[in-house]
């Protein structure tokens, strides 16, 4: 007879049934027992393992007949337990996955290393047919970015080798100014060391924009040297010549430095994710400020007492000193005889600046291409594990069939474990694409991407296309997998849901959209047992028992634990499939009352298709409901100006209820929030250092002129490369003002000489002379200040011009440095004398 109808005829309720699968599956304590002056531990090892233990249990035991056992009310087998995910290689079937899960602060590299190494010893002792392969490997692209970003450091090195010897004409002086660059380096590397800094796309960015600064102070120091020595090699010991060249721009150079260094304080002090990212930018720069700083003080006036010896080419011989003066001369002639006509015109190009930067659009970071896909689409809520293999093995198989892919890892849902919340609905593809040398002629990644969605379309499945640890690091960040997203805050699920698929029937309208996706918080399916209090109390029931019934024989109740060694499995109970899988199966269930009967679940209880929360999120204690989208061909700040005021006018928000916008946008929000607030203090910490070397307000208020000078540039730039503001943009201009006020310091420096000069030789007695004064500290001290900006400036067209992995970020750092620094030079040689002429003219009274 079949197994339900035997339980019937004994009267063998379903919870006998689960207390005599409990009551079988012990283990037991006796206390103690001696023996023979020695005591022993009594216990009863009684698990069960193996289903024949199963099979045996009593579950009644009549009075006119041989007990019931398990196996002739039961069938007893091995099953699966309740899927919630799966893993599929390549659209070939189903596979096991396996991810690892890094500590917090450790080497990526090494790691990744390490694992490598232990799956190669697990290869040997793998039984046949089975294989490991690698689904992602990050290594790559870590080797990628830091052998790109050594190559460039090492073309930066060579740039401004060359730049030096052009402009000394001394291979010895060259030389020492280049020890700066290797020994900074090598003392950077150290200080990144000792703080546990790995080399990655940031920490080596740090380095490479600081390598023409780095040699600022000893160029500067050798230059000066090289003058002291054209003017008195035959009037001062070597000694006192090398030492007076040091001293006298000493203090000047240590005060830019020490400028250049404040003026980093903002990223330092950049929280969340843009500091998580930019911090080791900020200090390995610092580390080489610091470095080449020290060794200025130290080891470069000892090399240069050394190897600056005998005769050294004047200025005045030097074809390019030669022609820089004679470039540079009737230009500030032109300048300082028509000065008003000179501040409008700068003022002019100052306004038209602001055409450009109003037609720049922003993001968070510029989009890093990290050489895989992961491909992050979202279902309607309440599909079936069957339906989501067939469906992720539907969208595996085609992206594999690109010939630019290499393999396909397809998970959808959850594994079985708290660090993977996933639902159901969530589709993760990791996509290792080959090397792009091996790709169709002319195609792109973005085309590929759009190839990719194009070939994706499945009714119910919205596409999202992202990279692998861009969407890791956004998600733990705010949960948001695309650029954009939008949490719906209010208090009814109903509504949150209604809201957020009016938003998403709107968002599709907005030009630049490639997807959005409402979450369907009340789109979950539920069979609903409404318990009929009255006539279950009328049998003797109360909601309980009934519950109790329903958990068990339709879900399905996980009663014990089988203990196998170290492995544990459950045992679980529940009706057969065929009397539970609808509804009217279901009605069907008993329930034992008290008297002995049993009454069908239907009898007690209302049973109800119904749709309700599939899961719940809740931020800031109130519930919450997702929009993601994915954006494609238009920056995210400007997209999220019209997405937000295409909403505000089109759909009605109630009270109670309120929008967050979230993703790479809020992380925008949050940046230019912190750098409105530490950015001015910087600019103040800047001009009282320049205060403190000056003594004197209107001298440092003219070397805080140049740092509106450097945007012109900058901005210009990086408008014609067609790049969007982005954190990364704004840590080339707080790194320009630095080097912006580095330029004016010098500059100052050389004109307070050539002006104590003329007064020390009584010759400043009217206008004309302190024209002539000025123009000559700018004029016949050009060089120098030549010097260090070309070597800043074009040291940084490598990471400008690099296209290797990591060159995105580079660039945005380097586009508003290059641009700054150009008109910065330009406005500065031109405006600073003008200004200092001015000032002196009326503080003279001349």
């Amino acid at each position: 007879l079949p197994d339900i109808i035997i339980a019937r005829f004994f009267g063998i309720p379903l919870s006998h049934v689960r207390m005599a699968i409990k009551k079988s599956n012990q283990a037991v304590g006796g206390r103690l027992l001696e023996m023979g002056e020695t005591e022993f531990m009594v216990r009863s090892v009684s698990y069960v393992n193996a289903l024949d233990d199963l099979r045996n249990v009593v579950v009644h035991t009549p009075l006119d007949g041989p007990p019931v056992l398990l196996s002739s009310v039961a069938d007893i087998h091995y099953g699966p337990e309740l899927r919630r995910g799966l893993a599929e290689l390549d659209g070939k079937g189903e596979v096991v996955g396996g991810i690892i899960v890094m500590r917090w602060g450790e080497n990526a590299r090494k790691v990744i290393d390490g694992v490598k190494n232990k799956l190669n010893e697990l290869k040997e002792s793998l039984p046949q047919g089975v294989t490991i392969q690698l689904a992602y490997d990050r290594s790559d692209l870590i080797d990628r970015a830091v052998d790109n970003l050594n190559h460039t450091l090492f073309k930066e090195m060579i740039i401004v080798a060359v730049i030096i010897l052009l402009f000394l004409f001394h291979v010895r002086s060259t030389l020492i100014a280049l020890f700066t660059l290797p020994a900074g380096v090598l003392l950077s590397i150290l200080a990144m060391h000792l703080l546990s800094i790995s080399a990655n796309i940031m920490s080596l960015a740090g380095i490479a924009i600081a390598i023409g600064v780095m040699v600022d102070a000893s160029v500067v120091m050798v230059e000066n040297a090289h003058k002291h020595m054209e003017r008195d090699i035959n009037k001062e010991t070597h000694k006192k010549i090398i030492s007076d060249a040091a001293k006298e721009v000493g203090p000047a150079i240590f005060f830019s430095l020490l400028i250049i260094t404040v003026s980093f304080l903002p990223v330092l002090v950049l929280g969340q994710q843009s500091g998580r990212l930019f911090k080791p930018l900020a200090y390995t720069k610092t580390f080489a400020m610091a470095a080449s700083a020290l060794l200025s003080i130290t080891v470069i006036p000892a090399l240069m007492f050394l190897f600056i010896k005998g005769k050294v080419l004047s200025e005045s011989k030097n074809p390019v000193s030669k022609f820089s003066i004679r470039l540079y001369g009737p230009v500030i002639d032109l300048v300082l005889k028509y000065r008003w006509l000179s501040l409008l015109t700068v003022l002019v190009i100052l306004v038209i600046t602001i055409i450009p930067l109003t037609q720049i659009g922003s993001e968070f970071m510029p989009p890093l291409y990290e050489g895989d896909l992961l491909y992050m689409p979202t279902t309607l809520p309440g599909i079936s594990i069957t339906k989501a293999k067939e469906l992720l093995q539907q969208t595996d198989k085609i992206i594999s069939s690109f010939p630019e892919v290499k393999t396909v890892f397809g998970k959808i849902g959850r594994a079985e474990t708290a660090t993977d919340p996933a639902p159901l609905s969530m589709i993760e593809t990791t996509i290792l694409l080959k090397p792009e040398d091996e790709w169709r002629k002319g195609l792109t990644p973005e085309m590929l991407i759009d190839s990719l969605d194009r070939a994706i379309q499945f009714p119910g499945l919205t596409n999202a296309w992202t990279m692998p640890i861009k969407t890791r690091i956004d998600m733990l960040a705010t949960g948001i997998k695309t650029p954009v997203g939008i949490k719906i805050m209010g208090s009814d699920l109903d509504s949150l849901n209604a809201l957020g698929e009016r938003i998403e029937a709107l968002i599709k309208t907005i030009p630049g959209t490639r997807s959005v996706y409402a979450e369907r918080v009340t789109g979950g399916n539920y069979v609903d047992f409404v318990v009929d209090r009255r006539r279950a109390a009328a049998y003797g029931l109360n909601v309980g028992d009934i519950n109790k019934v329903i958990q068990s024989a339709v879900g399905g109740m996980n009663l014990s634990w089988t203990v196998e060694g170290l492995e544990r499995y459950p045992i679980n109970l529940r009706y057969p499939r065929e009397l539970r899988d609808n509804p009217e199966a279901i009605s069907r269930v008993l329930i034992p009352t008290p008297s002995g009967a049993q009454i069908p679940l239907g009898q007690l209880a209302q049973i109800e298709v119904s749709k309700g929360p599939a899961g719940i999120k809740s931020e800031n204690a109130r519930p919450t409901a997702w929009v993601y989208v994915d954006i494609r061909g238009v920056d995210v700040g400007s997209y999220v100006k019209k997405a937000q005021a295409k909403v505000s006018s089109d759909i009605w928000i109630p009270p109670g209820y309120s929008l967050v916008w979230s993703g790479q946008y809020e992380y925008m929000q949050a940046a230019a929030r912190q750098l409105n607030i530490i950015v001015p203090l910087t600019i103040l910490v800047i001009f009282l250092l320049l205060y403190l070397l000056f003594k004197n307000f209107t001298q440092s208020l003219i070397v805080m002129l140049s740092l509106p000078f450097s945007l012109v540039g900058g901005v210009w730039l990086f408008y014609i490369f067609g790049f969007n503001t982005s954190v990364a943009v704004y840590v080339g201009f707080i790194a320009l003002a630095g080097l912006a006020a580095e330029t004016g310091v010098v500059m100052l420096v050389y004109l307070n000489q050539s002006l104590a000069c003329y007064k020390k030789e009584a010759r400043l007695n009217s206008e004309d002379d302190l024209t002539a004064a000025i123009k000559e500290g700018a004029v016949e001290r050009v060089r120098p200040k030549l010097m260090t900006v070309s070597t800043t400036m074009l040291a940084l067209l490598p990471a400008l011009f690099s296209t290797g992995t990591g060159s995105e970020v580079m660039q945005r750092i380097a586009a508003p440095m290059v641009g700054g620094l150009i008109s910065s030079t330009l406005l500065t040689l031109i405006i600073i004398p003008l200004l200092y002429l001015l000032a002196m003219k009326k503080q003279l009274h001349l």
